[in-house]
């Protein structure tokens, strides 16, 4: 019984040492005249970006290429 818990204890320290991995995002993306970040999402393969105009602007996650703009009034 004592070994499960040692070896339980061991596992857990071994995942929760490594970091997680960072998301990979584009090298640059470029906003619409006028308009401020909010918000910020990353997800697998685009990047969101909640603007200050009421906007949220998907935007290819290689790229940077503007994918798609959604107006939320």
């Amino acid at each position: 019984m004592i070994l499960g818990v040692i070896t339980i204890v061991v596992l857990l320290v071994i995942r929760l040492k490594a970091p997680p991995p960072a998301p990979l995002l584009p090298a640059a993306i470029t906003l619409p005249e006028g308009s401020r970040a909010e918000a910020v999402t990353v997800g697998r393969g685009w990047v969101a970006v909640v603007t200050d105009r009421g906007q949220i602007l998907i935007f290819d996650g290689q790229s940077g290429k503007l994918r798609q703009m959604v107006d939320m009034e």
